[in-house]
């Protein structure tokens, strides 16, 4: 079985499994259930957006809870002037996002490596300490949503809304990803990684070619902000720390780099074990980690396996080799 054959079966049967998850909530009488993969799913969102500039482009972006605070503070800042229009909140969220993300993309991709790394995560907490110096908002206790976002006939005034909402932007967006990974733009995207200078040679502009990913990330992780500001009713500056961006970035790494599916099994796999060691014992950090740490150095395609079984050779002949990312040896 191929890349595509694999996705056409892992996608449908992976968001059967999510959308049957309200109603399971509902026959054992567990709202609490919904609450959380509604978190699930908007830091699946994250992840996925993350995943566009980490791997498809090869970019370690370590500060992109950023983007996750701008669309909170969005929401939280507006309400807290008692605009509650959620198109009004969602344009302001998408410009400011779009306006950051040219600033400092334009910023750091001028660097590489290492120094693309830390000049995220040094903006990040700019952003981060401005938001706590800002006490008419709250400062470091955070901003109270008192009226969440209303589009007219639809307002996330509820998990299960916030659930549907992410849901549905979740599955278009992991549909997107998958043809954008195939499309020109996006196999022009993976060699920048590969090989920038003969991209260069080919008369693409690299520089044009990441920024466009890294605005395209920013944007869709300021949605994801948008939509935890919603479900928790809650802007605050820890939504833009550091340990946020490393949280996306292990979720990806436990799914597998590249992946268009990895980023939202690593989010599940991620906060499913966080909040079963939570209920086991107050010190579930030290579990935690040597797990993350042991299934980091399993290797970049930790679901290799499922895809294995499916790959078994047939009578026809062996199957066809592929590489973890889906491409032909």
């Amino acid at each position: 079985m191929n890349s595509r054959s694999w996705m056409r079966l892992v996608l449908p049967v992976l968001f059967i499994v999510l959308a049957a998850i309200p109603f399971v909530a509902q026959v054992v009488d567990e709202p609490f259930y919904v609450t959380f993969f509604a978190r699930v799913l908007i830091y699946a969102l994250a992840a996925c957006a993350l995943n566009i500039v980490l791997g498809f482009a090869g970019l370690v972006s370590f500060g992109h809870a950023m983007f996750i605070g701008l669309g909170c503070y969005a929401v939280g800042i507006l309400s807290h002037y008692g605009i509650s229009n959620g198109w009004i909140q969602l344009f302001v969220c998408i410009a400011v996002c779009i306006v950051v993300a040219v600033l400092v993309g334009s910023v750091c991709l001028r660097t590489s490596g290492i120094g693309f790394i830390m000049i995220t995560l040094a903006f990040s907490q700019m952003f981060y300490f401005l938001m706590v110096s800002l006490t008419p908002f709250g400062g470091d206790d955070g901003l109270n949503i008192y009226e969440s976002s209303n589009f007219g006939w639809f307002e996330l005034s509820g998990s299960s809304e916030v659930y549907w909402a992410t849901w549905a932007l979740l599955l278009m967006l992991a549909l997107f990803l998958n043809r954008l990974r195939t499309s020109p733009f996006g196999m022009v995207l993976r060699a920048t990684h590969i090989n920038p200078r003969r991209v260069d040679a080919f008369g693409y502009s690299v520089f044009r070619i990441q920024l466009s990913a890294y605005v395209l990330s920013g944007v869709i992780t300021g949605i994801a902000g948008f939509l935890l500001a919603n479900l928790t009713a809650f802007a605050v500056p820890s939504y833009i720390a550091w340990h946020l961006s490393g949280e996306l970035i292990v979720m990806i790494v436990i799914g597998g780099i590249g992946l268009v599916t990895g980023p939202i099994f690593g989010a599940i796999v991620f906060l499913v074990l966080e909040e079963v060691l939570k209920g086991w014992t107050t010190h579930w950090m030290l579990v935690m980690g040597p797990i993350i740490t042991i299934i980091a150095l399993a290797g970049r395609n930790q679901f290799a396996w499922l895809k294995a079984i499916f790959n078994r050779p047939s009578a026809a002949g062996p199957a066809i080799k592929t590489r973890p990312n889906g491409e032909l040896p």
